[in-house]
């Protein structure tokens, strides 16, 4: 078994071949440009590969946000899309789904997860409260500080670093929340933010017992707990691999159980739930939900649609069920393994244990040579684009931004480039392309010198920065 994987694929379905549950009904053609026409478009986006045109990418590992391919059933019920302005009828399929598998009362619906992210942050956070999570997410953490929030991080020690074997790296630090809540007061602390899985990790899970203990000890501070959702069906599977008394559960038992030890949750949809638009978020609290469905019409729009049509209302329904399906959420996480497999294999330094919805390069061992400053994991994404028209991102100091009282870089402990894998999009022999360009990189490394930024903006620099090489 590979240090990276707990339970392989293969060993799941007892040696035999294994495939997707899928099969293909349409397809789109890819485009492989020139090597000379790719240093081309790299050098006109600044070398930061959010800034490429799609046109010029062969194989997309940017994000797995809205990228997924959705099902039959999804796309026939985007045609009973009820687009009425208020009282759709897609809206109450929406809203009893999250009550069948998330198992809150109260559903606000918005265009993205970035639109919830915005609505819990205004509603629930005073100017200069705390707010302990398991590792920033760049959107999430904006959203709260520009609310007044002050993020700290208590996820275990264990996540920082790489190289270590922990089923759950994912977890909350209790004794690092209990100091912060003594230190502080539990009067300044806004809600404790909890992820599963960690994207900034390497995909990492929560588990169980670890939100079932956050939850205990919230509840003897009055301290509200709200889960990013957006990757919790992943985060259920590892469940029921990894954590005894789980094994024999499905993934919708999982995943609702893991959802009432909150008091609600803001999903980004265009994740787990299969859809290319999408977002809601979901509480118990019935005065709190009131403010929330006040706020979403001023930000998002009435709280029947919250800036969604109609048929993006039912493919979310649609695939919120379809997310669960034990077979779909093996497929999915098998591929995302297949890939840190062969990388492994090839000694090629990544993130252990691998994740639910990417492969995490660690841009640090890979060029050892290069400082943090000069930006070894934007280097490393524009090198794949380079050498097989490959797109990934960066996720260190360029998405970490800057100190806000010193207005130095902050400088992250974890220095990776994300090898995204969108949901029922490419097959097995992408990602064995994908590899291979990885390798062709890593034989190279000596040679490459790293990046420098010359420009960024005010919000969420990685989206936008530009860089020349060095």
């Amino acid at each position: 078994m590979s240090p990276n994987t707990l339970m392989t694929i293969g060993q799941q379905f007892s040696r035999r071949s294994w495939a997707e549950p899928w099969k293909i009904k349409m397809v789109e053609p890819l485009n492989m440009i020139t090597r000379d026409d790719r240093e081309k478009a790299l050098a006109e986006a600044g070398y930061n590969t959010f800034l490429l045109r799609s046109d010029d990418v062969y194989i997309d590992l940017l994000t797995d946000s809205g990228t997924g391919a959705m099902s039959d059933r999804q796309w026939a019920g985007m045609m009973l899309g009820d687009e009425a302005y208020a009282g759709s009828r897609n809206f109450y399929h929406l809203e009893a789904a999250i009550q069948k598998f998330y198992g809150y009362k109260y559903i606000v619906p918005t265009h993205q997860g970035r639109g919830a992210e915005h609505l819990i942050s205004q509603a629930v956070i005073k100017k200069g409260q705390y707010v302990p999570g398991n590792m920033y997410f760049t959107t999430t953490r904006l959203h709260q500080e520009l609310a007044g929030g002050i993020f700290v991080d208590v996820i275990i020690d264990e996540a920082h670093d790489p190289q270590i074997l922990h089923k759950f790296k994912g977890n909350i630090d209790l004794d690092k929340l209990e100091s912060l809540i003594k230190r502080e007061g539990a009067e300044n602390i806004a809600y404790v933010s909890v992820a599963g899985t960690v994207n900034m990790a390497g995909g990492q899970p929560v588990s169980m017992a670890n939100i079932k203990a956050v939850r205990k000890l919230a509840d003897h501070h009055g301290i509200k707990v709200f889960l990013d959702a957006t990757r919790l069906v992943e985060n259920a599977f590892f469940i029921q691999e990894r954590e005894d008394g789980y094994e024999n559960r499905s993934i919708a038992e999982i995943l609702l159980e893991f959802c009432s030890y909150s008091h609600g949750a803001w999903m980004s949809a265009k994740k787990d739930s299969l859809v290319n638009i999408g977002g809601w978020l979901a509480v118990d609290d019935r005065e709190l939900f009131e403010e929330l469905r006040n706020l979403v019409v001023v930000y998002e729009g009435l709280h029947t649609y919250g800036g969604l049509a109609g048929r993006d209302l039912e493919a979310m329904a649609i695939g919120i069920a379809e997310s669960v399906q034990d077979e779909h959420i093996q497929s999915r996480i098998g591929q995302v393994r297949y890939l840190g497999e062969l990388l492994t294999t090839w000694g090629i330094p990544i993130v252990h244990p691998v994740g639910g919805h990417a492969i995490f390069l660690d841009a640090k061992a890979f060029y050892p040579h290069l400082e943090q400053i000069k930006f070894p994991a934007q280097t490393l994404a524009a090198e794949l684009y380079l050498d097989s028209g490959i797109r990934s991102m960066e996720r260190g100091i360029a998405s970490a931004g800057r100190n806000a009282k010193t207005g130095d870089h902050n400088y992250p402990k974890l220095e990776l480039t994300r090898l995204t894998i969108p949901r029922r999009v490419y097959t097995q022999a992408h990602m064995d392309v994908v590899a291979e360009s990885v390798r062709a990189a890593y034989e190279t490394r000596d040679q490459t010198r790293g990046l420098k930024m010359v420009y960024e903006p005010k919000y969420l620099r990685f989206f936008q920065a530009r860089f020349e090489r060095l």
